[in-house]
């Protein structure tokens, strides 16, 4: 048996993989009791969990056969967490350890036993994913419950009603009752009528995530069985990012392990929370550390930022949190004149040309690669990339607009969908003249997938001459990219079928409803295709579908969780920020994880031909208090 796959004495441990944990992360590290845990960007949040999770595995404090549960909100944190724990994790230690969004938890649980549902709650088999919006909402509020019966109200209290209010309060807002609601208020009823609707209404059952979310509490509320299960398949449970926990994903960990002996661990940042529009909690880490006697404890270090891009953060911090802990930063700057500088431009077309000529001599004066920056905005960003885009051409920089859509995905998305990532791992291992690392990655993954256990050696040594057979033909079949979108097609179906499309969704339940993966795999094709146009080889076609050797353009809410060496912010203006004064503390916050981002360099870009800054001139306050200076560019 491998060194790594040994059980380690407690007092024996050492961290895997990292120089050092601060001494309040060793200590969550080792703890057997609930943890609130409050960590500043930069703290390292991922890797106290990934280094949690190995100390829990490899000194059996989470005993086979069972389980540790991490639920993160975005489905490339949920991979890069696991993905963490296999390199830190002897495989068959990394094996109990599952790592899933909250959407993909709930719906696992409604496709497993959503038939156990009261008749009134009870989704077809085959429900369809619905995307929900204001105008959707709006829509029912005016046409399907415009005419509540009279001993209800009347349509006028219905017709009132906002589309978000109707949905985090009256839709959504408390756990489903079994019987239904009694004595109905106007907004219940039309809640009630929605539900009702989705459920049983049309050929298919067509739900939203949270409404999977909230039946997933009813389910496991009427189903002790199904609740025990849980309690006993997970000795641990995981909670990432855990500000912008919704009611109705909270309500569904507090059914679930509320006064089980599941040790629930809860890391986030309250000065991020940045998701309170999608119906998080005002206070999560408040009510996690009421309801299961939660010790709080906080995290100081910065590992990410420079010490003065760290004073600098620390005076955005106390704007959302007069207490806010100072930051202790572990980074050194690497670059010399200013971290931080707003850039005053006369147009938008001098704003791109300018910035496009300091990315290119960033690059050659620090040795940095595209992937080094970011170029945030706050909204729109298909509008500022038809600006800027041709600026970075110019300099022979490619910019790549991420928040862009590939068919029905959002190119970001899409790179973050595990059929991507796998057709991704098995072109490169199949098309690369040096495998190497290419291999392990991809073994592992697939064999995850079919279910070959890591300690099945027999069956993983089969299972490696059948990938390296078929790595084989695909070389020789497709030695070029493709040229055309019918071979880039073909060519994604023979790696599908060599994958098994069955195991892919047995694994994925968000592809086992509706039309999701037949979207994904078409979006695979269109990128393929797109990033084979001007490629001379396959490292430059699979380069470009993963954009390494472009400029990441995306909004401040696509950037949470990444960090770049220097982030430009382009447009810090009452144009972009429209809706600051409607919700400061929010914007503030959006503001902040922006900020933070950055390792040694951000800068704001102002443009008066797209807004004042008269709306955010809190925002200007706080940087100018900071010491950060406007500068004017011609």
């Amino acid at each position: 048996m491998s060194v790594l796959a040994r059980r380690v004495r407690p007092d024996g441990w050492r961290p895997v993989g990292v120089n050092e944990l601060e001494p309040n992360a060793i200590e969550v590290v080792r703890s057997v009791e609930h943890r609130s845990v409050i960590a500043g960007p930069g703290a390292g949040k991922t890797e106290l969990l990934a280094q949690r999770a190995a100390y829990l595995l490899q000194t059996g404090g989470a005993p086979a056969p069972r389980r540790i549960l991490a639920i993160s909100f975005k489905r490339d944190a949920a991979g890069n967490l696991k993905a963490r724990v296999r390199k830190r994790c002897h495989h068959s230690h990394a094996a109990r350890f599952d790592s899933l969004t909250f959407d993909a938890f709930a719906k696992g649980l409604i496709d497993r036993f959503g038939q156990a549902l009261p008749k009134r709650w009870r989704p077809r088999p085959d429900y369809e994913i619905m995307q929900t919006s204001d105008a959707l909402y709006r829509d029912f509020l005016q046409r399907e419950a415009n005419a509540p019966p009279p001993h209800i109200g009347r349509s006028s209290q219905v017709l009132t009603l906002k589309p978000k209010e109707f949905e985090r309060t009256h839709l959504l807002g408390s756990p489903l009752p079994i019987d239904g609601w009694d004595a109905l208020t106007p907004a219940q009823w039309a809640g009630e009528l929605l539900w009702q609707l989705s459920l049983h209404a049309g050929p298919k059952t067509r739900l939203s995530f949270p409404m999977i979310g909230r039946l997933a509490e009813l389910l496991l509320r009427v189903n002790p069985q199904a609740r025990n299960a849980l309690r006993l398949t997970y000795s641990h449970l995981f909670m990432d990012e855990f500000q912008d926990t919704t009611q109705i994903q909270y309500d569904l960990v507090k059914t679930i392990f509320h006064g089980a002996g599941t040790i629930i661990t809860a890391v986030g940042d309250n000065k991020q929370q940045i998701m309170r529009w999608a119906m998080a909690m005002d206070d999560p880490f408040g009510v996690f550390d009421v309801d299961f006697s939660a010790r709080r404890t906080l995290l100081f270090n910065n590992y990410r930022s420079s010490p003065d891009l760290v004073r600098i953060q620390h005076v955005l911090a106390q704007a959302l949190d007069e207490q806010a802990v100072v930051p202790v930063s572990k980074s050194k700057a690497t670059i010399a004149g200013n971290s931080c500088a707003i850039w005053d431009f006369s147009t938008p077309e001098m704003e791109a040309q300018r910035l496009a000529a300091f990315v290119a001599a960033e690059m050659k004066a620090h040795r940095l690669m595209p992937r080094d920056f970011v170029l945030l905005v706050r909204q729109k960003a298909g509008e500022y990339a038809t600006v800027l885009e041709p600026a970075f051409q110019a300099v022979g920089v490619p910019l790549r607009n991420e928040a862009g859509a590939v068919g029905a995905v959002m190119l970001q998305e899409l790179l973050a969908e595990e059929v991507s990532e796998l057709l991704i791992c098995v072109l490169r291992l199949a098309m690369a003249s040096r495998a190497g690392r290419h291999w392990s990655e991809c073994q592992d993954a697939l064999a995850q997938l079919r279910g070959i256990g890591a300690e099945d050696e027999v069956a993983q040594a089969r299972f490696a001459q059948e990938l390296d057979a078929f790595a084989t033909v695909l070389h020789h079949k497709y030695s070029m990219p493709p040229k055309a979108e019918s071979i880039a097609n073909s060519l994604v179906d023979e790696v599908l079928d060599f994958i098994d499309r069955d195991c892919l969704i047995g694994a994925h339940p968000a592809y086992a409803q509706g039309d999701w993966l037949a979207k994904v795999i078409h979006a695979a094709v269109l990128h393929l295709h797109a990033s084979s146009a001007a490629a001379v080889d396959w490292t430059a076609a699979l380069n470009a579908y993963e954009g390494r050797c472009a400029i990441p353009l995306m909004t401040i809410h696509k950037s949470k969780g990444l960090e770049y060496h220097t982030v430009i912010f382009v447009g810090l203006d009452d144009g972009a920020w429209w809706s600051f004064a409607g919700d400061q503390i929010e914007g503030t916050a959006g503001f902040f994880v922006a900020f933070t981002r950055a390792k040694q360099r951000v800068v704001f870009t102002y443009c008066n031909r797209r807004g004042t800054r008269a709306k955010i001139a809190t925002l200007y306050r706080l940087l100018l208090d900071a010491g950060v200076q406007i500068v004017p560019i011609a």
